[in-house]
């Protein structure tokens, strides 16, 4: 890891004594009531301080300062189990548990991570960053624990209300009752996912957190019912029966104490003394509890705090007397934008479309249509496998739906798209957004898979746009084709392209610049890559840039002309190797008898990427114009050398 501070250093984020005396949290459990509100300070200024320097996640790690600071004065988590659901509210985490010197770099390449990372520190499980799975692995390790023979150790699972309606928290909870293993499920009721939560799970916590009845009230009167005296047989079940009755009333929480799940809360979990109470309180109480505690996102940061949904992941801002001063973003539209204006389009012309997200519609940038068509517009919550069956019947009213979800959570909807989908040739619109490398999200973020897992489904169509102006004439195609179809596309400024684009057509490719020596195919957004290289060779080399659009159907009449006369092919694609657009390529050159011998893939190699600067990583793995210019002249010397 980069960026560690040496003795006597000052750190660029500020100075920080309590943090930076933080070796690990061990500290923290001797601290007084004054000094962990002195460290929660220093916290937040960390935060504000960075996010001066970087987009990072701020509204989400605000809320859990003091939550955090009881947690790690309660537990020893060296040896004790925490895990952090979802991961992106890890901050104050990393800065107690001895990261405080590297915090500068996080986020960047080399650096600390933005999520849960076990290679950082032993503080940290699982490389978390998918919503819903901190119950089921927290269930497992305590399973592990008790057959291991280490009984001793504590379980921690921190889950936020935005992530408890994800059916495998459910499956968890089921499990976790059935075992009545000792465990704590911390329930961070932010009335937040990234937007304002949706659901009947949401308004259930609503209710509780209305509750008139204080906990004291709540124990004490559940106390006194405990010592009800019972009677025999059968006046003795009836008031056993309203005893119970009774008790679940009071006690709010009544799904979870049907699941055999002990409920504590709600309580203020900015209110370290009382939070460090409750998990004291819930170590001592046999089988699985749920500890319900009350925060609010972007705590502490007024800005935040009274829009916590812009800053989940702000620009840079600099925080001039508790006012945030944002810098303005630069450069072309991304693609983002793009599609949420070929959907709208669609939407306003066919009454048939709807759209379906899971709990992104911010990061989608979707709120507009939300507002326009409030109808058609479905946010389901943190729910990506319902949300594609829920598309599938839809699809079979006679409806187009069109489900906008990123590349990386899409996997969580596998077994739907192949079975409820795919398998009955339904013709849901898939659009993947960030699909590619994501920057500074890292590995649990990087959309690579999805053309691997798309193209092998039969019925599947499976695109992607090299430019701006191929977004919407694309989605018009998908919607009127009869079978499913993908359409990626990254998290990355569209190429806004001068030409006269030739029409979309399911299987065609287009051919933007026309060359001899050799053919540059690029599968999506890195047709901007391959027309700057074929520009700076255009001296050298005459090539070719082919525009593939499709990877299934693929143009097979592209692919034997590519290959025809030997010439030599680079195929171009932001996605993995492995399956990817370049493997399709050589399974339909094989297929048509072809010469693969100067055929070269440039694709990511099989192996979780780093997160960093998606520049940087672009070059690092053979994607940036300098990399692909050295392989053509590669490729052209080979050529050569092998006709002599």
């Amino acid at each position: 890891m980069n960026n560690e501070l040496s003795d006597g250093d000052h750190h660029p984020l500020g100075e920080h004594p309590l943090l930076a005396g933080l070796e690990d949290a061990t500290p923290l459990r001797d601290f007084t009531p004054q000094q962990l509100e002195q460290v929660a300070a220093e916290i937040r200024d960390v935060l504000c301080n960075l996010l001066a320097t970087r987009t990072a996640h701020f509204a989400s790690n605000l809320g859990v300062v003091e939550l955090c600071l009881a947690l790690h004065s309660e537990f020893d988590f060296r040896t004790d189990r925490l895990i952090w659901d979802t991961g992106h509210q890890v901050y104050p985490h990393k800065l107690v548990t001895g990261r405080y010197g590297q915090f500068a770099g996080i986020r960047t390449s080399g650096g600390l991570m933005g999520y849960p990372n076990p290679s950082e520190s032993v503080y940290d499980l699982f490389m978390t960053g998918h919503a819903g799975c901190s119950v089921s692995t927290a269930v497992g390790l305590r399973s592990g624990d008790v057959l291991g023979g280490q009984s001793e150790r504590h379980t921690v699972a921190v889950i936020g209300d935005g992530a408890f309606p994800s059916g495998i928290v459910f499956e968890a909870l089921n499990n976790a009752g059935e075992l009545g293993d000792d465990l704590t499920i911390v329930l961070n009721d932010n009335k937040m996912s990234i937007c304002p939560r949706v659901g009947a799970v949401a308004s259930y916590l609503d209710r509780l957190r209305s509750n008139p009845f204080y906990t004291g009230l709540k124990s004490e009167v559940v106390r006194l019912l405990d010592h009800v005296p019972m009677f025999g047989d059968p006046t003795e079940r009836f008031l056993a029966q309203m005893k119970e009755g009774v008790k679940a009333g009071l006690l709010g929480g009544m799904l979870f104490e049907e699941l055999n799940i002990r409920y504590l809360g709600p309580i203020d979990g900015h209110d370290t003394t009382l939070t460090r109470k409750y998990l004291g309180m819930a170590k001592e109480i046999k089988g699985p509890v749920l500890l319900h505690v009350v925060t609010e996102k972007g705590h502490g940061y007024k800005p935040a705090a009274e829009d916590p949904v812009f800053f989940h992941t702000p620009p840079i801002f600099k925080n001039d007397g508790g006012k945030a001063i944002t810098q303005k973003s630069e450069g072309l539209p991304p693609y983002t934008l793009h599609a949420r204006e070929a959907i709208r389009h669609q939407m306003a012309s066919d009454s048939r479309v709807t759209v379906i997200t899971a709990a992104m519609c911010q990061g989608n940038k979707l709120e507009p249509l939300r507002e326009e068509f409030p109808d058609r517009f479905f946010d389901v919550g943190i729910c990506e496998s319902h949300a594609v069956a829920f598309a599938a019947g839809q699809c079979k009213t006679g409806l187009r739906p069109i489900v906008d979800i990123y590349s990386t959570f899409l996997q969580r909807s596998y077994d739907q798209i192949f079975q409820e989908v795919a398998l009955q040739n339904l013709p849901v619109v898939f659009m993947l957004d960030r699909a590619g490398l994501t920057g500074p999200d890292g590995p649990t973020h990087h959309g690579l898979f999805d053309v691997g897992y798309m193209r092998l489904f039969p019925n599947m169509v499976c695109m992607a746009p090299g430019y701006a102006a191929e977004v919407e004439p694309m989605l018009s195609a998908a919607l009127a084709h009869d079978q499913p179809c993908s359409i990626r596309y990254p998290k990355a400024s569209a190429l806004q392209l001068e030409h006269q684009a030739a029409p979309v057509e399911i299987g065609k490719s287009e051919t933007i610049r026309e060359g001899s020596d050799g053919t540059i195919i690029a599968f999506g957004a890195v047709l901007e890559q391959a027309l700057a290289a074929a520009e700076i060779l255009k001296d050298e080399l005459d090539l070719s840039v082919v525009n593939a659009r499709f990877v299934k159907p693929m143009d097979t009449e592209m692919v034997r002309q590519a290959l025809t006369g030997g010439k030599f092919v680079v195929t171009l694609e932001e996605g993995a190797k492995m399956g990817g657009f370049g493997s399709a390529l050589l399974e339909q050159a094989v297929s048509q008898q072809l010469d693969t011998r100067f055929i070269r893939i440039l694709a990511l190699p099989d192996e979780f990427i780093e997160h960093g600067d998606r520049g940087d990583l672009f070059d690092q793995h053979g994607l940036s114009v300098p990399k692909i210019v050295q392989e053509c002249r590669n490729m052209m010397d080979s050529g050569l050398r092998s006709t002599t």
